[in-house]
């Protein structure tokens, strides 16, 4: 993995941690944070899904050991990340990374984070008690990420970055 590429993974992380810091709307049961999310999306559209599994996995690592985040922001996080990447890079098309966001936070994530939340957090919840506020902070993040990553696709700069990191 080159040197840049890298230095973009480092630079989405910190983005991602600090918008959780600054932005997150309370859900019910939990809080979202939809920055994580976009930044999901914007990976999944310039990085590819291996990076973009690492930027968000390394982000909710960061987040639950800085306070920002719970135990819950490893699947849900990773787990839509990996489905946004996968589904533009057999598309092509951002707004399906969007899409897969919301599908695999939303919906699969929400119920994996229950025998998860069992094991890991010692809570027993119903199978769909995650979901509203899983799908509330993914398709917040998954639009705005596609927004952003849309008119990031007009400038000069994603142009060069494209070119530099192949």
């Amino acid at each position: 993995m080159s040197i840049r590429k890298l230095t973009i993974m480092a630079i989405l992380v910190a983005i991602a941690v600090a918008g959780s810091t600054f932005v997150s709307i309370p859900t019910g049961i939990a809080r979202a944070y939809p920055v994580q999310h976009a930044i999901n999306v914007i990976s999944a559209i310039i990085l590819g899904p291996v990076p973009t599994v690492m930027v968000a996995l390394v982000t909710a690592i960061i987040r639950i050991l800085t306070g920002t985040g719970s135990l819950l922001a490893i699947p849900g996080s990773v787990i839509g990340a990996l489905c946004a990447a996968l589904a533009y890079k057999y598309s092509g098309k951002q707004w399906l990374a969007g899409v897969g966001e919301m599908f695999g936070t939303g919906i699969i994530a929400s119920l994996i984070a229950v025998p998860y939340a069992h094991l890991f957090m010692g809570t027993s919840v119903a199978a769909l008690f995650f979901m509203p506020a899983f799908l509330t902070s993914s398709t917040i993040g998954a639009v705005l990420g596609v927004v952003i990553a849309s008119n990031l696709r007009k400038t000069v700069f994603v142009t060069n970055l494209n070119t530099l990191l192949k």
